[in-house]
């Protein structure tokens, strides 16, 4: 039904006023021209919409539905208002973040509650996986935020904040390296046995391409898909790891390991991203999100490091 909404007004008000004349009246214009209005209504529906009475006129069959009708229409736009109004006072909204594993303690510490308190009607979705999985996730869609760490160009991905983060040693404060004050060779790191992230995954690769560069080679004793047996690994002091701090806050700040800068160039030039799609428009409370990520998040802000 293509039917002018404000004809189907001059409708309404006719039969709450319950005369054309009334109706006028209320609506600051020439009865003649509500006359017009519902007649171009009734040539459009095939049927007349009014009848006379003792009351005034009242609807026809015909127009106790249109009338019906409207009345739905009103409080369908009324309900999109305030659903409208809710969503851009960032009372309502859904988000999808697919983060690195390495950022989940960091997110989840302290941002993303702060933001779940003061914005309690919008439902955040977070997912880990891989750098590839992470410019997959944003690049298509499935996700409105990214959080990577390491270099990764890509053509449709907007950085939207980068902080430098390098790769550290993290061991136990009993490990023999803990005690050296400078920055560590990689040479010194070949010669410990070390816990790494399994070949393919950013941070190994990283790490790789640090060692390899060097002419070195690392004394890899344990392999694995886990943050949690990285940290645990190197809790142990049989083991050291090699992770950006940030990633080990909530142990570094107990005491339970701590970090040693590395002299290798590759490894201080490392970066941890937030990325968003190019392109995409981002929802009110994802802008919001994001500078609250900047703001709030251990890996977009410098750490110190022994070394």
């Amino acid at each position: 039904m293509d039917i002018p909404h404000q004809r189907l007004v001059y409708f309404q008000v006719t039969i709450e006023a319950g005369s054309v004349r009334q109706a006028a009246a209320r609506l600051d214009i020439a009865p003649s021209a509500v006359s017009r209005q519902l007649s171009l209504i009734e040539e459009a529906l095939g049927a007349p919409l009014l009848e006379r009475s003792r009351q005034g006129v009242v609807p026809t069959p015909v127009g106790e539905m249109l009338l019906d009708y409207c009345r739905k229409r009103a409080a369908l736009d009324d309900r999109f208002s305030e659903t409208l109004d809710a969503y851009q006072r960032l009372e309502t909204g859904h988000l999808s973040l697919t983060v690195g594993e390495g950022f989940v303690g960091d997110l989840l510490d302290t941002p993303l509650r702060t933001f779940t308190e003061r914005y309690r009607g919008v439902r955040l979705d977070v997912n880990t996986g891989s750098t590839s999985d992470i410019i997959e996730a944003v690049v298509e869609d499935e996700a409105h935020i990214g959080l990577m760490y390491h270099e990764r160009l890509h053509p449709q991905l907007r950085f939207w904040h980068s902080s430098r983060q390098p790769l550290v040693a993290l061991m136990s404060p009993s490990h023999p390296l803990a005690a050296v004050e400078n920055e560590l060779p990689l040479a010194t790191l070949s010669e410990h046995p070390m816990a790494l992230w399994r070949t393919g995954h950013g941070v190994r690769q990283l790490v790789d391409e640090g060692f390899r560069e060097a002419g070195l080679g690392q004394h890899v004793t344990m392999q694995t898909n886990s943050l949690s047996v990285l940290l645990h690994a190197a809790r142990s002091e049989l083991t050291l790891t090699l992770l950006p701090a940030f990633a080990a806050a909530r142990e570094l700040e107990d005491g339970a390991l701590v970090a040693r800068a590395v002299d290798c160039e590759r490894f201080r030039q490392a970066h941890a991203h937030i990325i968003t799609r190019v392109g995409r428009r981002m929802p009110k409370a994802g802008l919001q999100l994001l500078r609250h990520l900047e703001r709030w998040m251990r890996a977009f802000k410098s750490r110190l490091v022994s070394g």
